[in-house]
This record gives structure tokens, C-alpha cells and sequence, in this order.
């Protein structure tokens, strides 16, 4: 009898490493209905779109932890009807990207980027905008290389506030078994998010499937724990206080009932950036880029110069 059990055991022990071993590969069959290009970095291939006009203002999105480049969609479009030119791109782990080894710290973004910049032969400073943990990508790329960074958004940002909840804690701190629980529990709570977003008609159908999708691919769950690890491990203090010395002008833009990084994370902000410039979106969630996008665009409107100095408008 206790051969049974300890048989029983073993399988529940193994079952998430076994399923997310048989979980499908991103492989070019796959991005071949990807809206956008592909490019072979030192990391690996990066999936990005390049839209806008040649001679518009750069403005480069960073997505967050589970929402690849996709949760850009109608901002993006915004932007680019406003005369700037948009690149968006899937980090390592996500989306179309592939799911290379190692640490996701800042240096691991940091160096996806300055690939893809390159690659792109992008050599004048730029609009740099991050939501969730693109946030924190964000700010850490401009704290390393702040002659490039015009002017940083952070929307709904991490990097500052950090969870204190044991199972986190177990994820970050206990190898194995943090492998093991976010294997077997951080998909459960992924889509229980996403179908609350669905059942308040805030999320476009679009939306959620795309993230839910995400849950299918092999590197996937892996990107997530080594972000968690990594890039999200601890406040980025020393990072926004180099931003604020190197002066890049700063606006934050959070959402009023967003449960992931909650609106008070700002008095962290002022108090490292004096200058940085907060809003706060009423009735908004995390999700607010694609939630309340026009409010979004009407704030960064405020911020960035319009190419022609024209009025920012929106489609109908």
C-alpha cells in the first residue's frame, strides 16, 4: 500500500514538469500567422512590428509580465495615426520571441533591446514606454543608458510596491519547490484573472484569448518565474533615482482599481523622482492600455510634442 502512494505522490510531484515539457514549441510553423517581422538576436529570434512614418518621433513599448507585445494593439495605432512611429516586440518567453535560458534581470532586457535597437539602426534618443513590467524594463533601461531616453511613460508600473504574499515568497526563494508551485498554481490564477476581466466587458474577447493563449507554449511559465526572480525581485530604487538624475522627464499613469500594483505605489516614485508627473485613471484596472486607452493616449498626449504641433485627435 505505501508503494501505491509513494507512486501517487511521484506523479503529482511530476505531473507540471511533464506538462509543461509536452507543451507545444514556438517554432516558424507557428509565427507564421504573426502580424509583424522576425529577427535573430544573440539571445534568440524577436518577433516586433515597426509601424509609423520613417521621419515620426520613436516611441518603443515594452509589454508586462503575461501580456506580450499584443496589449499594445490600439494605442499603438493611436500613435502612429498621430503622426509617431511605433515599435512594439515581444520579450523573451512571450509571444512569437523565443524562450532562451538564463536570468530575465535587468541586464537580460536590457540586452534584448539594445539588439533589436541596433539591428533596426536606431541611433537617435527615443520615447521609452512600459506597462506592468515592461515598466520596470523600461526603467532600467533608461537608468543604464539615459542619453537614449527623450522621455519615459510608465503605465500601471512595477518596480516599486512588491507583493508580500508566502506563495510569492516560496516562488522566488525555494528552487524546486517554487518551480514546482508556480508551475502547478500560476496557471489556475492567470486565467481566473482574465475571465474575471471578461465577465466586467472591460477586456476586448481578443484580448483574453490571446493571453490565455500564451498558456500553451513551452518557456512560457519559465519566462514568468525567471521575471519573478529577476527583473521583479526587488524595488528599483537606484534605478529611478538615476533617471532622476539624469533628468529624463517621467510621466506615470495609474489606474485607480488596478489590484496588481496598486495606485499607492506612487508616493514610492515621488519619493525617489520629484519631478516625475502622476495621473491616475478612474474605474481603470490593470489592464487599463487597452481598457481605457483613449484615456491612456489623451494623457501621454500632454506629455509627448505631436510631430506637426498639431491637436492629438482619435478615430471614430
Amino acid at each position: 500500500m505505501i508503494w501505491i502512494f509513494l507512486f501517487l505522490l511521484a506523479a503529482i510531484a511530476a505531473a507540471p514538469f511533464a506538462l509543461e515539457h509536452y507543451r507545444t514549441q514556438m517554432n516558424d510553423g507557428r509565427r507564421g500567422s504573426a502580424p509583424g517581422l522576425f529577427v535573430e538576436l544573440s539571445q534568440g529570434t524577436t518577433h516586433y512590428r515597426l509601424n509609423g512614418p520613417s521621419d515620426g518621433p520613436l516611441i518603443v513599448c515594452v509589454h508586462g509580465l503575461t501580456s506580450p507585445s499584443f496589449v499594445w494593439g490600439e494605442l499603438a495605432k493611436e500613435l502612429v495615426d498621430n503622426g509617431f512611429r511605433v515599435l512594439t516586440y515581444d520579450l523573451y518567453g512571450r509571444g512569437y520571441s523565443d524562450r532562451p535560458h538564463g536570468a530575465q534581470d535587468k541586464a537580460f532586457f536590457n540586452n534584448q533591446l539594445n539588439d533589436l535597437l541596433e539591428y533596426l539602426e536606431v541611433e537617435e534618443p527615443f520615447h521609452l514606454m512600459g506597462y506592468s513590467m515592461g515598466g520596470a524594463v523600461a526603467a532600467g533601461f533608461a537608468s543604464t543608458f539615459p542619453t537614449r531616453v527623450r522621455r519615459l511613460i510608465l503605465i500601471a508600473s512595477a518596480g516599486f510596491v512588491l507583493p508580500s504574499s508566502k506563495p510569492l515568497h516560496v516562488i522566488q526563494d525555494q528552487g524546486l519547490a517554487g518551480n514546482w508551485l508556480l508551475l502547478a498554481a500560476y496557471p489556475k490564477q492567470l486565467r481566473s484573472g482574465i475571465r474575471a476581466e471578461q465577465e466586467s466587458g472591460t477586456a476586448p474577447p481578443q484580448i483574453s484569448q490571446a493571453q490565455e493563449a500564451e498558456l500553451e507554449y513551452q518557456g512560457f511559465l519559465p519566462a514568468v518565474l525567471s521575471s519573478l526572480r529577476g527583473i521583479l525581485r526587488h524595488p528599483l530604487e537606484g534605478e529611478h533615482l538615476s533617471i532622476a538624475k539624469a533628468e529624463i522627464p517621467v510621466l506615470a499613469i495609474w489606474a485607480e482599481e488596478d489590484d496588481t500594483i496598486p495606485a499607492s505605489a506612487m508616493g514610492q516614485l515621488a519619493a525617489w523622482n520629484r519631478n516625475a508627473i502622476h495621473e491616475v485613471i478612474e474605474d481603470a484596472g490593470h489592464g487599463v492600455t487597452y481598457t481605457h486607452s483613449e484615456q491612456v493616449l489623451d494623457l501621454i498626449g500632454g506629455f509627448l510634442p505631436l510631430p506637426a504641433g498639431d491637436d492629438w485627435g482619435h478615430d471614430q
